[in-house]
């Protein structure tokens, strides 16, 4: 695991992350998602076998694992060491209860040169920030980091969440 993964996750440790809920894992029958190299992708661990806002390294998941199950906020970057990788995982770190409300796992890529399923789907250049929508399809992208009050405005605004909203759902 890298060191930014293991800051972030302590820092989450400190703030008294909840644990994922109980959903079930199992992606759309329909495979709605259109992602080219997704379905190479390693067997990965169900989407609660982690804490949801854990990074998860992007070489170990499949995006179609967290249809209808979570939104995956994705954290692209050429490199670690990059700033606004720093920069973004401290914003995610610093308020993640907005973030558990609306089912966000973190999934992070700074390996270019390890061609994941994310980075091969998503395609991003430098950094970039990609959040998706619960049915796989690509919610907003962004060149810079945000903090997590766009974050979660800009989900609130997607369809599915709307829908969540009308029927008592988080």
């Amino acid at each position: 695991m890298r060191p930014t993964h293991l800051a972030l996750i302590a820092v989450l440790a400190m703030t008294g992350a909840a644990p994922a809920q109980d959903t079930d894992p199992t992606p759309a029958a329909d495979g709605s998602l259109a992602m080219a190299a997704a379905a190479d992708s390693a067997q990965t661990e169900p989407v609660e076998a982690i804490g949801p806002l854990a990074p998860r390294d992007a070489a170990d998941v499949a995006l179609e694992d967290f249809i209808w199950v979570a939104r995956p906020v994705i954290v692209f970057a050429d490199s670690p060491n990059d700033p606004r990788f720093i920069e973004q995982m401290q914003l995610l770190a610093d308020r993640p209860d907005p973030l558990l409300e609306r089912d966000v796992v973190i999934v992070t890529d700074t390996d270019p040169s390890a061609r994941s399923g994310p980075r091969t789907a998503l395609r991003p250049r430098g950094f970039s920030l990609v959040v998706m929508q619960k049915d796989g399809s690509v919610g907003f992208r962004r060149p810079s980091p945000r903090d997590v009050r766009e974050i979660v405005r800009g989900i609130d605004n997607f369809q599915f969440r709307q829908e969540e909203l009308r029927s008592g759902g988080q």
